[in-house]
């Protein structure tokens, strides 16, 4: 569904500061050309916490914007703290999939326990033209930018990372969640400290999932994806590969399978040939690259589970 929490590099140019309340884009009384979908309200969550988003919280500057609405800095009126509010306009949501998605979303935020590593779903509102999600806000940036800004992390760092990540991962598999999107722009830091807690923030393709269950839809950033969710037969282990690939990248700054298209890159996934001979890998641990090679296991029934992974992770 979009970063819901990322906070913009630069701040935005030509706006100019005025006095007068910030009206809610997506609410009824925005602009006078609004119709509805041949007279029928769409109903898109089951239980929001209320209608109108603006009693609560004020809504602020755009933080950023995805495929299906923009997200906004928000202010809670009764205690002045700070959260994310994305703001999900049901034009978007064109089909029963889409809406669906949002659904599901929705529902497994609320589902997974509370956790350091995974942002918190606050409050939800529903009004006759967007859906609006009210979540913690986080104001460090994406892991993807630090890794751009560092080149390729220490592997005592990469380790801290990829337990993280990897933490995240077996708390959704024991509460029958499979996120199916993992990768570095879905994780963002809590703050801009060295020391910020990194968090898990889009569940917009995850799923809940029963033991032995397998999927066949193809669903994922091209990069991260594992060769079963290409060949439309996989279940959770999916996460661990796309965590393996993101530990490949810490150690190193470039993916594992590339390619100059998607279907170079899913064919490269295919054959899953993991190259350790560039710099830096001939400098980088055995136990290290060990690791890669068993979360990058072409075959699921081989590869770590995220339990394992936690075992071995010291290195």
């Amino acid at each position: 569904m979009g970063n819901c929490c990322v906070t913009p590099a630069a701040a935005k140019q030509g706006k100019k500061k005025t006095n007068k309340k910030k009206q809610n884009p997506f609410s009824i009384d925005y602009g006078t050309h609004h119709q509805g979908n041949g007279g029928h309200k769409l109903c898109v969550l089951k239980e929001p916490t209320g209608r109108e988003i603006e009693e609560r919280y004020e809504l602020g500057r755009e933080l950023g914007r995805g495929e299906f609405g923009i997200t906004y800095l928000c202010t809670d009126r009764e205690n002045g703290d700070a959260f994310a509010c994305k703001s999900i306009s049901k034009k978007k949501l064109r089909t029963a999939v889409d809406i669906e998605d949002v659904r599901r979303e929705v529902d497994i935020m609320r589902h997974l326990p509370k956790h350091q590593n995974i942002v918190c779903l606050k409050d939800t509102y529903e009004d006759d033209t967007a859906v609006h999600l009210v979540m913690e806000l986080c104001e460090g940036g994406e892991l993807f930018d630090r890794i751009v800004a560092r080149g390729h992390y220490t592997e005592r760092a990469a380790a801290a990372v990829t337990k993280t990540i990897v933490e995240v991962v077996q708390m959704c598999h024991k509460h029958g969640v499979m996120h199916r999107d993992l990768k570095p722009e879905n994780f963002l830091f809590a703050n801009k400290k060295e020391t910020a807690p990194l968090k898990a923030i889009d569940f917009g393709l995850s799923v809940f999932f029963k033991p032995g269950e397998k999927f066949s839809e193809i669903v994922g950033s091209p990069y991260y994806m594992a060769p079963e969710v290409l060949k439309r037969n996989y279940g959770p282990e999916v996460d661990v590969w796309s965590a393996g690939v993101i530990l490949y990248i810490l150690l190193c700054g470039v993916p594992p399978f590339w390619a100059e298209t998607e279907q170079g890159v899913a064919q490269a996934i295919i054959r899953s040939v993991l190259d350790f001979r560039r710099d830096p890998w001939p400098k980088v641990s055995e136990n290290a690259k060990d690791l890669v090679r068993k979360m990058l296991d072409p075959d699921p029934k081989r590869r770590l589970t995220a339990q394992q992974v936690l075992g071995k992770i010291e290195f």
